[in-house]
């Protein structure tokens, strides 16, 4: 199991928008460059993708909650 880290500070977000689905949900398989979330920095959005193959154990972030740089936002397992 590894996990994925947040490389900046900002407001985490899970889906593209309020009303829209999850970009992710616990055992999705994603593949490398495949978008898992946001982080919000000033008004700017910026995507958060999966650097390999892997599978989804677990969302460690609601929409809205603030992350700081090194903090888990994802536990993966290689897919």
């Amino acid at each position: 199991m590894s996990t994925v880290d947040a490389q900046m500070p900002g407001v985490f977000y899970r889906r593209p928008s309020p009303d829209a689905d999850p970009y992710i949900e616990p055992g999705t398989v994603v593949q490398p460059g495949q978008t898992l979330g946001l982080i919000e920095v000033m008004k700017t959005f910026n995507e958060i993708k999966a650097e390999k193959a892997c599978r989804v154990k677990e969302v460690l972030l609601e929409d809205g909650e603030e992350v700081d740089i090194g903090q888990s936002m994802f536990e993966v397992d290689d897919a």
